[in-house]
């Protein structure tokens, strides 16, 4: 529980209220060199005990409901993607330009999943889209080399850096100043009144509108668990950008899905701006300011908003404005050499960055909700998935519980249903507090098909 302690008291909880919690230890699940399984139920904990405190606050006060951390159900949550069924098909994973890759003098890993930047990857190397052929290319050239080539062209490619290398980098020692969350008080806006919607479940953001500008992972798992936490989130792509079918449809519980052009659709925006309580954004730094909606601006024309921003790098240091995903920020920060073995490169065995992020994010904005409803003030939470890197590397050395239930069955946290896309198997949420949600109320469903508007 040390390690929730922590966790919660940077998110500027009541330490009191850790003894709410209750965890059943599964030794064994998500092995790793670092201390994955702790670190993960950490992230689930402290968002299941924001939930469980804001639906308290909501309720009008009373003994905050008693939450439960179970490791199966966490081990099971964070890799979701492998357990998804699609009408019986498995899910697709890293697309095959998606990966490490030897150069003259070391590694480095590439991400291509999207059409776009497989494009500006071959684009920069100069290859056909052949595996051959790129690992021909990057065998004669240096790591360092790869890498800056590749990200001048706008594509993603990191090399393989060492723990120490990172801490000694100029962007290792921004993301190190930074807090794990980041909580800050944009103004002085009135504490808000969030009584509980009439005749609606008593659950923790029941009522609550979150407009959700994320993509890929961490994002939408912030999302997805404000979703089931009972908000109205609906999430907006640009048509011209589709989301993988696989990831939408995992992390699309619960939610809605429209398509929206920021620059043309302005107007459309502006509405749904002016009644939401949560505005949830995973670009990059500064990428959406010119369409209005730095968390600034936003509580500018929303008082009392909540807005939560997600990075892969942070908003300081050379790298704020890079482009960054869970595989990437390992590479760079010294995880995968950590988890490599006979002098190559490993990784982590749940995309545990994007994951645990994606749990902080939801538990951030949660507290900043009940922090409003005693003092007030719109709020602007942060995090990065370099920061939670260098969370989990702090547990670098730690002794490690390698025996137990390392093929743990994860039937009992998963569920399947009906939904608009076919028959899903999936894995349920793992945030668990007593009277809280076991599941979503609405399955996922098409990409972009609904309106741009508040139900």
């Amino acid at each position: 529980m040390t390690r929730l302690a922590s966790f919660w008291s940077g998110l500027g909880g009541d330490p009191a209220l850790v003894s709410r919690v209750s965890a059943v230890e599964r030794p064994g699940v998500l092995p790793s060199q670092l201390p994955v399984r702790e670190f993960a139920g950490a992230c689930v904990g402290v968002c299941a005990l924001a939930a469980a405190e804001l639906a308290t606050r909501r309720a009008g006060g009373g003994e905050v409901p008693a939450v439960r951390v179970d490791d199966g159900a966490v081990a099971t949550a964070f890799v979701s993607e492998r357990h998804l069924r699609t009408d019986g098909r498995a899910a697709e994973s890293f697309a095959p330009l998606s990966r490490f890759w030897r150069t003259a003098d070391g590694w480095v890993r590439t991400h291509a999943n999207y059409p776009h930047h497989r494009a500006r990857l071959l684009s920069a190397l100069g290859t056909p889209e052949d595996p051959d052929a790129v690992a021909a290319v990057l065998a004669r050239r240096s790591a360092a080399e790869v890498e800056e080539t590749v990200t001048a062209a706008g594509g993603l490619a990191l090399a393989l850096r060492m723990p120490e290398e990172w801490a000694a980098h100029e962007q290792g020692a921004a993301v190190a100043r930074l807090p794990l969350v980041e909580r800050v008080r944009l103004d002085s806006a009135p504490a808000r009144e969030l009584s509980p919607p009439a005749g609606t479940p008593l659950l923790p953001a029941a009522g609550l509108r979150v407009l959700d500008l994320t993509r890929v992972i961490a994002g939408p798992i912030a999302t997805r668990t404000l979703a089931l936490l009972g908000a109205d989130v609906l999430r907006l792509d640009p048509p011209g950008l589709p989301e993988l079918p696989d990831q939408h449809t995992d992390t699309g519980f619960g939610k809605r899905s429209a398509l929206v052009d920021l620059a043309s659709g302005r107007e459309a925006v502006e509405e749904l701006v002016a009644r939401a309580d949560v505005v949830v954004t995973g670009y990059r730094p500064g990428a959406l300011d010119r369409f209005g909606l730095s968390g600034e601006a936003l509580a500018e024309r929303r008082p009392g908003v909540v807005v939560a921003q997600l990075s892969a790098w942070g908003g300081t240091g050379p790298w704020a404005g890079r482009r960054g995903f869970d595989s990437l920020v390992q590479v760079a920060t010294g995880i995968a050499h950590i988890e490599g073995e006979d002098d190559r490169p490993g990784a982590l065995p749940a995309q545990a960055l994007d994951h645990g992020t994606g749990y902080l994010l939801a538990a951030g904005v949660l507290r900043a909700l009940s922090d409003q409803t005693q003092a007030g003030g719109s709020r602007l939470v942060r995090v990065a998935l370099a920061r939670t890197a260098g969370e989990l590397l702090r547990g670098a050395g730690d002794p490690r519980a390698e025996e137990g239930e390392t093929n743990l069955s994860p039937t009992p946290w998963l569920a399947e249903r009906e939904s608009p896309l076919g028959h899903l198997r999936y894995a349920l949420p793992p945030v668990e507090f007593e009277e809280g949600p076991r599941d979503w109320a609405r399955p996922p469903g098409r990409w972009g098909t609904d309106e741009t508007r508040w139900l």
